[in-house]
């Protein structure tokens, strides 16, 4: 029970707090308001009166004594108790009372909003791209139509717009079947899904700015397989797949992908046969096995991998830190045999014991592996370096020039440098590809012939002074020129000029002298 005192304290918060006021009882007798609070009956403005909502303590205050009221006790009783009029009690817990709290009428709508002017705008908008961001729409709003209000006011439009739209536009499209897809199971050994994934800067302090997850995963049995690198260029991926089939012992009938540019040479429209990477229809050739090409924005047709990807990423990566990809890699191989263990809700078994039967329908492994080699041009420096990836590379100087294209052949490990077959084709060098970009991969015997400035020197000594011949300096340094130089021991015949002139059968002028 309350005490007088308490129920007073409580219904002056409650009037202070939200303008309720129904009178206190604590002891048989009305007590006036708290100083300050007016009794009067307020009106609007059209003289209507103004309903006090009551705030949800006290309506939960009142209804717990509902129990009592069924037992017999009063409207006024318990009035008394928690401090407002009878009537107020008999509203809110009479048998036909609502059970929620109270609430005032909705306020939506009671001013104009300020986006309306621009809503048939956003709409067209909506409508020709329902994934727009409400970024987007706030920017072009600002720049094209002069709204001036926050990104906020736009935010809550296009959350309220988008869905109505959405509605729209499936009411109207002409394929009802939009949105669905076909479920499909596979045989043992029939299918596999391949996937990369984006780690981001896990190893930015390790000096690799990005990390990547390379993942395939056997449709049968979700058997998983991942590895980790710094690329996802052409050489990388397929070294990829020679260590999953590895992994698994060997090859799956079919591999589905989406469409990646390792895998596709260009986008065509839909409906039309994709064209495939030349290297990737060798690889797979070699290999056996099909490549299936997924549509434009369909990731629900490899959503076996698609789920692998976020499962390693929270198992085996989430709140740890590496250092380098052999640990990352490592990491998975210590996670894998509990996630093989595992039943899996799909099939209902122990992903180990369905890949079993799994593995033992793949493709033997060919005797020999298929090296997939991506092919870049690049041009000579003068300093013989050929830039790969931000790393530098050498070149023999005596078998290039400056200028001059060449031909790289890049794996994951080795990188090979050609010349072009129109200048023979042949292998100019070769260095281990460069574990981090930036670095210089070089052979010092590649400058053999260069200067290397080893004849420069220097000396404090001042040179002899020439001996002096009775000549004019000037005239002294240039015999000292000429003598020194290798042409003045060759012996030269002196004659006449008149010699000249007899061969070319001319007279000298007058006056002219002779001379030697």
């Amino acid at each position: 029970m309350l005490s007088a005192y308490e129920v007073t304290c409580r219904c002056a918060y409650d009037v202070t707090r939200c303008g309720v006021w129904a009178g206190i009882v604590p002891s048989g007798r009305e007590v006036g308001p708290p100083f300050g609070v007016s009794t009067a009956k307020k009106t609007s403005p059209k003289g209507d009166l103004l309903t006090m909502i009551l705030d949800a303590e006290s309506w939960m205050n009142i209804r717990r004594f509902r129990a009592l009221h069924e037992r017999g006790a009063t409207y006024a009783e318990i009035a008394a108790e928690v401090g407002c009029d009878w009537r107020t009690v008999k509203k809110y817990i009479d048998a036909g009372a609502v059970s929620v709290p109270p609430a005032g009428p909705s306020r939506k709508d009671c001013l104009p909003r300020v986006i309306a002017p621009f809503t048939e705008v956003v709409d067209a908008w909506l409508r020709t791209d329902i994934t727009m961001r409400a970024s987007v729409v706030h920017e072009r709003l600002v720049a094209g139509y002069g709204f001036a209000y926050s990104y906020q006011r736009v935010k809550m439009y296009v959350a309220e717009a988008r869905p109505r739209i959405a509605a729209e536009l499936d009411r109207s499209d002409e394929n009802p079947l939009r949105g669905l897809h076909r479920r499909f199971e596979v045989l043992a050994g029939a299918q596999a899904q391949v996937d990369w994934g984006d780690e981001g800067g896990i190893l930015a302090r390790a000096g690799t700015a990005k990390t990547y997850s390379f993942h395939m995963v056997l449709s049968y049995s979700r058997d998983p397989f991942c590895c980790y690198t710094d690329s996802m260029d052409l050489a990388v991926f397929f070294d990829c797949h020679r260590r999953a089939f590895a992994h698994f012992g060997g090859v799956p009938g079919t591999i589905v992908y989406d469409r990646a540019k390792t895998v596709v040479r260009r986008h065509v429209a839909p409906g039309k046969a994709v064209p495939l990477h030349p290297e990737a229809s060798a690889f797979a050739g070699h290999y056996g096995f099909a490549i299936d090409v997924l549509a434009a924005y369909r990731p629900t047709g490899k959503g076996r991998v698609e789920r692998q990807v976020e499962i390693v990423r929270s198992h085996v990566l989430a709140g740890r830190e590496f250092g380098s990809l052999a640990e990352m890699d490592a990491a998975f191989a210590a996670w894998l045999p509990i996630r093989r263990g595992q039943v899996h809700r799909t099939h209902g078994q122990v992903i180990a014991v369905r890949a079993e039967e799994d593995r033992a329908a793949l493709t033997p492994l060919p005797p020999v592996p298929y090296l997939v080699a991506g092919q870049h041009l690049r041009r000579v420096g003068k300093d013989c370096l050929v830039s790969f990836e931000a790393s530098l590379y050498s070149v023999p100087a005596a078998r290039v020039r400056a200028g001059q294209y060449v031909q790289l052949r890049v794996t994951g490990q080795v990188v090979a440098i050609h010349a072009l077959p129109g200048e023979g084709g042949q292998l100019l060098a070769a260095h281990p590809r460069a574990a981090r970009r930036g670095s210089w991969v070089t052979d010092p015997a590649h400058w053999d012939g260069l200067p290397d400035g080893h004849t420069r020197a220097v000396t404090r000594d001042l040179p002899p002074e020439p001996a002096a011949t009775g000549q004019p300096a000037a005239a002294g340094l240039l015999t000292a020129l000429l003598s020194g130089h290798a042409a003045a021991a060759t012996p030269v015949a002196r004659r006449p000029l008149a010699d000249y002139d007899t061969a070319a059968g001319t007279t000298p002028a007058p006056g002219k002298q002779e001379q030697r």
